[in-house]
């Protein structure tokens, strides 16, 4: 009997992401999932195409987890949607509406992933104390890294941080650090 080889199903191959997919910066996956979510409050019109209700648009972005901040802003997403105020909005132009607000999404949690991180490393500075970071702080640090650091290049860090202070480091400072030294990209 000759060797058969068997079918992986871990090696499947990625989905191919449409033109409109590709075009509003979403993955196919993402594409599938406001599909789905569109499908669940579409209605059929003459031509067979699905479309949904423009008071349904709030509750697809909502099934998506991907909500309007406001009523403004839902406004100017109908207004996206539904340029003639027709009263319906066909995939097509729900698509990118809704590709829109997941990125917004993705956006925010970046944003509380990243405060998270500068909040844990500045904790590890003053050991969960509600204060700035000193001098002291530094050179415990780079004694724990085994590093030889001079007093007058923590100075300077410390300077360089707060714009030319020597009182202490504030979160706020340091995040601006971080962020300069490209930890967030």
């Amino acid at each position: 009997m000759p060797y058969q080889r068997k079918n992986s199903a871990a090696k499947q191959p990625a989905k191919r992401r449409s033109k409109l997919a590709k075009e509003n910066d979403i993955s196919a996956d993402e594409e599938a999932e406001i599909r789905e979510a569109f499908d669940l409050f579409a209605s059929q019109d003459d031509e067979k195409d699905g479309r949904i209700s423009r008071n349904d648009v709030r509750r697809c972005l909502i099934a998506l987890n991907a909500p309007p901040a406001n009523n403004a802003d839902l406004q100017e997403l109908l207004e996206v949607a539904d340029p003639e105020n027709a009263g319906w909005v066909p995939f097509e132009h729900f698509l990118p509406v809704a590709a829109l607000q997941l990125n917004r999404a993705k956006g925010d949690e970046d944003e509380e992933r990243q405060q998270e991180e500068v909040d844990k490393a500045y904790n590890l500075f003053v050991k969960g104390q509600d204060r700035p970071i000193t001098i002291a702080d530094l050179k415990r640090i780079s004694k724990e890294l085994r590093e030889d650091v001079p007093d007058n290049v923590l100075k300077d860090m410390i300077r360089e941080a707060t714009g030319g202070s020597l009182g202490g480091v504030g979160k706020e400072d340091f995040e601006s650090v971080m962020r300069r030294a490209g930890v967030f990209g």
